[in-house]
């Protein structure tokens, strides 16, 4: 259950990409047990928000707290350890290897936990079936739900997820939907950057807006679905017309 205490904050963060400076100030709450939605026009500054709190790419100044406690100078492996998974656009699955072989590389040396086992594939059946086949030959709903599954075969404290629906059909979108809902019942705190407006309100607790590198509406994302004058000046959009 949220408690309502952020589980990861960003204060002030910065990032440069060699001569860019990318991120301006971001501000960032992710309260624990909900799902917060990061969203943006494209260039906005997401994915990069997403790489910094993994340690992927070095914040240039501001704070980066996980329950409280400085990860801004940890190393990627350090910061997963800690219980953050993350999902990137990309998936960055085995495409050689099965289905199997990707989810057991994603567990401690001891191998499956049945029962875990069993929950994920509860989420997403379609790969019980395909269990034994390499993942390249996946489509890409199944791709991207093996990413999720790999990312929580191993109980994680949070889950950053990178435009999971980019490119896929309704129908698939609606399993992710489902699965995301199951997983909000879970103790499990998600921050999710997603483009399809449908998929951000159905499953969205909280929700970010980025503009220029910087957090410029923050609030439940109730109250953003609602608001289409809001929508509009934020996203040049309404919610209305992603149905």
């Amino acid at each position: 259950m949220s408690d309502g205490a952020a589980l990861l904050e960003l204060a002030g963060v910065h990032t440069h990409i060699g001569r860019y400076h990318i991120l301006h100030g971001v501000d960032l709450a992710v309260r624990r047990g909900r799902l917060t939605m990061l969203l943006g026009r494209n260039g906005a500054g997401k994915t990069t928000t997403l790489r910094t709190i993994m340690g992927l790419w070095r914040p240039s100044a501001g704070e980066i707290s996980f329950d409280g406690a400085a990860i801004g100078a940890l190393a990627t492996p350090d910061i997963a350890r800690l219980g953050i998974a993350y999902v990137p656009e990309s998936m960055g699955i085995f495409a050689q290897l099965t289905v199997r072989e990707n989810l057991l590389l994603a567990t401690g040396p001891q191998g499956f936990d049945e029962a875990r086992l069993e929950e994920v594939l509860a989420l997403f059946p379609a790969l019980r079936q395909k269990w034994h086949s390499a993942a390249g030959s996946l489509s890409g709903g199944q791709k991207q739900m093996l990413a999720i599954s790999r990312a929580i075969i191993e109980p994680r404290r949070l889950l950053i997820v990178d435009e999971p629906t980019k490119g896929l059909a309704p129908a698939v979108i609606q399993q992710l939907i489902d699965a995301f809902l199951r997983l909000k019942s879970t103790e499990t705190t998600i921050l999710l950057v997603e483009q399809n407006f449908h998929m951000a309100r159905s499953v969205g607790d909280d929700v970010a807006v980025m503009d220029d590198g910087r957090i410029v509406h923050a609030g439940a994302m109730a109250d953003l679905a609602a608001d289409e004058a809001l929508q509009q000046h934020l996203l040049g959009l309404s919610l209305a017309s992603h149905q």
